[in-house]
């Protein structure tokens, strides 16, 4: 079994944060892992050079170092899985994901998904990934309750020239939801620094100045009735949960959501209404391309049942 690695970073607090935790600063402030899993990791926490407990107060201008190494390497087995598969050639995969299929395996998800699907099919995969023994692959990903459009690297360089495409933005897509009410004005771009929320862990928020990562989304309606509004939304950066985010921040959270919204009584147990339509990236060969998956089945049951006739704005 091979060591694992080690690593330290020091990050100093902004000006503008309020005192909190030191646990709760280097993974909930900083993002960088749940912490349940300071024990697993070996976490050593320090402020201003000298140790410090995980309940220790971290305030503004302070310095706080994280020593913590890997989590030791679980198995990532192969399954044979229904994959709906979009286009295929020897670099790449493109897959429909389906609403509540994980990507990966984590924290209470060891099976069913995309990756060990994937590594069935592909069965000399792994070996080409020899430093990403769980997520090989893997460019992007979408949230669990969101379906749609996945490419999928075949091999490092691939995997390499593809994930530069999302980094410097160049990658475009476009997904569609159902809102709950209609955004004003019809056509936009919502603004707004996304970060962890201060009280809720699993959720993120617009920040406050100086607080998260800059995110950036445009929308746009395409029909509405009933309370309910069909956009067309275009993330121009990829913030983890920004379109639900920025929603609920214009007052349109997403129809499904129940983390960002309050459903209301007509969406039953419907799962969350958004799905990535299209993705146009650069394929190695240099060919520019669109790939588009047709939007769910449960869009179009929900909408029936709240208006009774199909979207006119959407051609599916």
């Amino acid at each position: 079994m091979s060591e694992l690695s080690t690593y330290t970073i020091t990050i100093t607090a902004d000006e503008t944060e309020e005192p909190c935790r030191a646990d709760v600063f280097v993974c909930e402030r900083c993002s960088l892992f749940p912490r349940s899993q300071l024990a697993k990791r070996n976490a050593q926490i320090s402020i201003n050079g000298k140790p410090a407990k995980p309940s220790k107060k971290v305030h503004p201008g302070d310095a706080v170092t994280l020593k913590y190494t890997d989590l030791p390497p679980t198995d990532l087995e192969p399954e044979e899985l229904p994959l709906s598969i979009l286009y295929e050639d020897e670099q790449v995969v493109v897959i429909h994901k389906d609403s509540g299929q994980v990507v990966h395996p984590g924290a209470g998800h060891h099976s069913g998904t995309v990756i060990q699907g994937i590594l069935h099919r592909e069965k000399e995969m792994r070996k080409r990934f020899p430093d990403q023994p769980l997520r090989p692959g893997i460019v992007h990903r979408l949230d669990m309750d969101t379906s749609g459009t996945m490419i999928i690297a075949k091999d490092e360089k691939t995997h390499e020239f593809l994930s530069r495409q999302f980094h410097d933005r160049t990658a475009e897509k476009i997904y569609i939801a159902l809102l709950r009410g209609i955004p004003s004005p019809r056509e936009g771009t919502v603004t707004g620094n996304i970060g962890r929320h201060r009280y809720h862990r699993k959720r993120f928020s617009v920040t406050d100045e100086g607080r998260g990562k800059p995110a950036v989304t445009r929308y746009q309606v395409l029909n509405d009735d009933n309370g309910y509004s069909l956009v067309r939304l275009f993330p121009l950066t990829g913030r983890t949960h920004q379109l639900r985010v920025h929603m609920k921040h214009i007052g349109t959270p997403i129809a499904g959501d129940r983390i960002y919204g309050r459903a209301r009584k007509e969406e039953g147990h419907v799962q969350l209404l958004l799905h990535a339509f299209s993705l146009t990236v650069t394929l190695p060969d240099g060919r520019r391309t669109t790939f588009r998956s047709p939007l769910p089945g449960r869009f179009k049951e929900f909408i029936h049942a709240v208006r009774g006739s199909a979207p006119g704005g959407y051609q599916g």
